[in-house]
Parts: C-alpha cells; structure tokens; sequence
C-alpha cells in the first residue's frame, strides 16, 4: 500500500493516548503492541482492571504497568517508561502524546474529550461515531483551522467506506452506492431465513423470493422480500446502524435514497442491480450516489458479510468497463454497474494505520471534507412518560425504544427533531405518544454539555449549507 512507502519518508514515533478500553480500544491496544513506531502508553478508563488486563494481552509486563491517581504521577510514570492507566482522562491533555484516540461509546464524552484534546493542541482519532454524528462536521473545522488532524477511524465501517469511496473516485469511477451491510442466513432446506436471533419460515409458495432477481421482478421481489423479513427491522432501525450511515453521509457525500432507506435483502451478485438509480434499473428513486445499508443472504458454509463495506460503482469508459468485468468485477445486468467489497472490518486492529498516518504524515484516514449532510431523527416505539431518563447510557444506539431515519441535516429548533445522540443521559419535560417525532422541546436541556455546545457552533459555522 501507499502508506507504506509514504510512511518510509518521514522518521519519529507516532505517541498516542486511548480513552476508553472495552472490545474496541482493548483491540486497538493489543494490535497497535505490534505495530512499529507506535506507541501507546496511556490509557484512561474508569475500569483500571480492564485497562490492565489490555495492557497484559498486549505482552506488558505486569511491573511495567503504573494505576496514577494523579497528573503529576501520571507524567513521572510515562517518562519513567511505565504503561499508563488513568480515571481522569482530561490528564491526556497535559501529557506528551500528541494523538488522542476517543473510544468511549458516549456521545457526550466522546464530544467532550475530542474537543478538549483539540483546543490542547492534539489530533483526534474518532472512534465515537456516536459524537461524531452530531458534531464530527464542527471538530473537524476546529482541528482543521489549527492545523491538526481530527479523522474518523479505519476499522469502523464509515472511515473504511471513506477510503473506498475516495480510492474509487481518485481512479475515476463514480460511486452509485455505498455503505457497510448486516446479513442474514438462508436454509434453503428448513425454508427459513434467519437474523440477529429472529427466524422467518417460508411457505412453498414464498421460496421463489429467494432466487436471484431478473430485470422484470426486480423491485417487486425486493419489495416482497422487505414485507417478508418485517421483523428484521426492529434492529436496522436502531441509532447504531444509522449512526454508520449517517457518519459515512457527512464524510463521504453519499445520501439516503428515502426518508427510511430501503435495507434491502439481497445476493452479493444483486448489489450493482438493485442498489442503482431507477433510470439504471435499480431501486434508487431520489439520489443518484446513495448509502444503504443491505442485508446480504448467504447459505451455511458461506463466509460471514455483518461486518463488509461497499461501494456499487459506474466506469464511463466500456472499454476499461468490460475490463474490470472480465478480472472479476460483479456487474449488474447489463454491465453498466459493478460492486466491491471488503467482506471484513477488523474493528480496532486497523486503527493503528489511522494513528500512524495522523502522528507521522499529519493526515487523516478518512475523509478530508465532513459537513453536516445528514442528522439521525427517531419516532418512538412506545408511550413516554415525563421524567424518564433515555438510555442505556453508553449504548443508546441499540435502544429499540427509537425507530430511527436520516433527515438532511437541519438547525436546533425548539419545535424541530433532536438529533438522535443529543437525547442520550437527558429527561423527557412532557409525556409522549407512541409514534411520535421527538423535537427538541420535548427534552430538559442539560446545564454542561459539551455536544449540546458543540452543536450549537456547528450550527453557527455551517449555517449556509442547513435548512
């Protein structure tokens, strides 16, 4: 790859911090061990025996590994050489590593340290897609006027689509769609499909929806295979899978085609048919350079797609078109649309590239425009009652009290749609019906926070471009 040889032009040691060290930053710690000139030798998080546990799968030595209760024997121990654990993660901040890596899953604190890690004179690596849909466009503008890097992270599946949405482009293909998908699994002998532990049993009568589509059936079979897994969508329309679209929408330029995009189920070999614009036989009505997020089929023995991104693509050239074509490119039906993929992500182990390309090239990984194209709006599913508080905090984005969408991103109004993180820790101040979109005066406005702020200067620096 490029980055190595980019990589090779320049010397020194890229120093990061990790806040946050569940599955995805103890990965992060445990691969970045291995990668050379990087170091990472600080880590807050409230757990100590976690960090710890991290710290010793990445082969620390048990007596190099330092719990500091405070800044000044935080300093002593990183320049003594030590591996650092910390509570307080506002200590990163005076410390010596220049890349800060948020990773706490916290819309609140995720906006919070990226930006006080900014106005420290540090570069952020985003792991937080939950901050980073409400406020990412407004962190990047401030770590951008003071020359540092703020980037959405490789590994998660919006900095992996900013990179192939832009390697894509780069060669001149246009990008028709793209997105990360989930999958469910089909036993063609049981009659049944299956999905995030809930199962659909076929009829005989219904077994031809799971044969590939032709150019005649294509939106009805897509349309009947939605209508059939109905039950799917509970988890497809949670805050998480629309955190993934909206982060990659801001970063990337692609939109949603709908007000609730379709989730279509589909064969691999169906992506370039099915997610295109109508004119081009798909079912794209409204944008032509969509994000959606499929639902792959596969069979026993198939290898796992929950964790792949995409990009249906268009090359204006037939010549080089046919090309791709015959060394493997997966076309539609008339092969004028291909799709690539990546069927993995590989979550915190890929992050080290996005810490070495901040802290040694002064460049981010994912995507170098964020505006606030899209916000994440939510209905609720059930009756609220004034005075509940919305949670769980830390893992709103699988609340399956929220039936979520995109919006074209919009201003702070009392009367308009809150975004979907802004809610997360806050009390409901009315009770509210089943079905209903929250707004904003529907919530008791938090006295310190850090992402109701940052929203607010978001909305303020980007007023030109929101409704």
């Amino acid at each position: 790859m490029i980055y190595e040889h980019l990589l090779h032009k320049v010397k020194g040691t890229a120093r990061a911090s990790l806040i946050g060290c569940g599955s995805f930053g103890s990965t992060i710690v445990a691969q970045g061990s291995t990668v050379p000139r990087l170091e990472l030798r600080v880590i807050a998080e409230i757990d100590t025996g976690r960090a710890k546990q991290s710290y010793l799968e990445a082969g620390v030595p048990k007596d190099k590994i330092s719990v500091c209760e405070t800044l000044e024997k935080a300093k002593d121990s990183y320049a003594a050489g030590q591996f650092v654990i910390v509570h307080e993660a506002m200590f990163l901040m005076d410390m010596e590593p220049e890349i800060v890596v948020c990773c706490t899953r916290s819309p609140e604190w995720g906006a919070r340290y990226a930006r006080a890690a900014i106005e420290a004179d540090k570069h952020v690596v985003m792991v937080d897609k939950e901050a980073d849909s409400v406020v990412g466009s407004v962190l990047k503008y401030m770590a951008d006027k003071k020359g540092l890097v703020y980037t959405t992270d490789d590994g998660d599946e919006p900095g992996l689509l900013m990179g192939m949405t832009g390697w894509a482009r780069s060669i001149g293909l246009e990008v028709l769609a793209g997105g990360n998908t989930h999958e469910a699994l089909f036993d063609p002998d049981a009659k049944t499909i299956s999905s995030r532990g809930k199962t659909v049993q076929l009829t005989g009568e219904q077994m031809y929806l799971m044969d590939r589509v032709t150019p005649d059936n294509l939106r009805e079979v897509i349309e009947a295979r939605r209508e059939l897994t109905e039950c799917f969508r509970i988890d497809e329309e949670c805050g998480d899978p629309y955190c993934h679209m909206a982060v990659a929408a801001n970063g990337t330029g692609l939109m949603p085609d709908r007000e609730h995009p379709l989730h279509p189920l589909v064969y691999w070999d169906e992506l370039p048919s099915v997610l295109t614009p109508r004119e081009m036989g798909g079912i794209n009505d409204n944008v032509r350079h969509a994000v959606d997020i499929p639902t792959i089929i596969r069979k026993k023995g198939d290898p796992p797609y929950g964790g792949s991104v995409y990009v249906v693509i268009r090359c204006h050239n037939d010549f080089a078109m046919e090309k791709m074509r015959r060394k493997g490119l997966i076309t539609n039906f008339d092969t004028s649309a291909g799709v690539l993929y990546r069927p993995y992500h590989l979550c915190g182990a890929e992050t080290a590239m996005s810490i070495l390309c901040t802290g040694l090239l002064n460049t981010p990984t994912g995507s170098s425009e964020i505006l606030p194209r899209v916000d994440i709006i939510c209905k609720t599913r059930r009756d609220i009652k004034a005075g509940e508080i919305v949670g769980p905090l830390g893992d709103s984005g699988w609340n399956r009290d929220f039936c979520c969408t995109l919006s074209p991103g919009f201003k702070l109004k009392q009367s308009a749609p809150i975004p979907f993180f802004m809610l997360e820790g806050n009390r409901y101040v009315s009770d509210i019906p089943e079905g209903t979109v929250i707004t904003l005066d529907m919530v008791e406005p938090p006295e310190d926070s850090a992402l109701w702020e940052l929203r607010k200067e978001q909305d303020a620096v980007f007023a030109d471009i929101l409704k």
